[in-house]
């Protein structure tokens, strides 16, 4: 069995190739199963969440992911998101590899959103703004560049001596990066607005948003959690990864359906639609979309080949 390291997980999954491997994941027909989603207490911090997401294919091998998600880990300068994930030879279920489930899952999280914005935000986006400053940050950055001609970035966090470090860390010839003090401006200022948090409240305004933009909306993987207003996903064409997942883990989509603000039939489609081209994704450039995500077993699937097919 091959154990396969951050580094040459990364190395395997730039991101025009995998959100072209995502994009023929979705559209094909792998099988998926819910995800197996377990909270585990943590004493004196937010509990922790294991994660266990199987995926196959008839023709091809199997796969599963196990990640624990541990909030507290921000205090301890660690990466919230920990796990590996195995794949299975497709005809005698010997294991062919270990993969740092880390590297990829934040590989594969950033090309879903750099897919969704394949069809949803406008073909001219040049200004980015990344709400949150943890391990998918930079990862999200780059993936958005990699579909949209971005050339600005903002980054705000609710410490902003973090947003500081990483805006300068990123900053280039090619792309200008740079903190932002003021979440309001730096979302009023964008045309794809990108937010991976951990936060119980929201963050993103629906009245801030402004004509033409697009809304990322990642961090808020269990109902109790969220990063807009109901303002906000009211005013946006709503997009998701998978029906099945956002609309039972995804509190920007749970709390506003419960509150009666929107219903199931606002959410037009998911990336296994787009992908098929069932349904159109931006319509003009003065709409407003919003694609929100919670993760699926086929994408961490199909970038799991993707790692094995460079290795061979």
């Amino acid at each position: 069995m091959r154990m396969v390291s951050a580094d040459d997980t990364r190395n395997s999954l730039d991101f025009p190739s995998l959100v072209r491997s995502l994009e023929t994941a979705f559209a094909g027909d792998a099988e998926v199963p819910v995800r197996h989603h377990h909270s585990i207490p943590r004493p004196g911090e937010q509990d922790a969440t294991l994660l266990l997401m199987p995926a196959w294919d008839t023709h091809g091998p199997t796969g599963v992911k196990i990640v624990r998600v541990t909030p507290g880990n921000a205090d301890r300068g660690l990466p919230a998101i920990m796990g590996v994930y195995l794949l299975m030879n497709e005809v005698t279920g010997e294991p062919e590899a270990l993969i740092d489930g880390q590297m990829l899952t934040v590989r594969r999280t950033a090309a879903a959103s750099a897919l969704g914005a394949h069809f949803l935000a406008r073909a001219d986006s040049h200004r980015l703004l990344m709400v949150g400053t943890g391990a998918l940050a930079p990862h999200l950055i780059e993936a958005h560049a990699s579909v949209r001609p971005i050339r600005e970035v903002k980054i705000w966090g609710r410490n902003p001596e973090k947003a500081d470090k990483l805006a300068s860390s990123l900053d280039s010839n090619t792309l200008k990066v740079e903190a932002v003090e003021e979440l309001q401006a730096g979302v009023q200022w964008a045309d794809v607005i990108s937010c991976a948090t951990l936060s119980r409240e929201p963050l993103v305004r629906g009245a801030w948003m402004q004509e033409g933009q697009h809304l990322d909306l990642v961090g808020a993987f269990k109902p109790d959690m969220r990063e807009s207003d109901d303002e906000a996903v009211q005013r946006c064409r709503i997009f998701v990864d998978t029906h099945a997942g956002a609309l039972k883990e995804g509190g920007d989509i749970v709390q506003p359906m419960e509150a009666g603000a929107i219903t199931k039939s606002d959410v037009v489609a998911d990336l296994f639609e787009l992908s098929r081209g069932k349904v159109q994704g931006r319509r003009d450039d003065s709409e407003l979309t919003l694609f929100k995500s919670v993760g699926t077993a086929l994408e961490d699937y199909a970038a799991a080949q993707q790692v094995l097919q460079r290795l061979s």
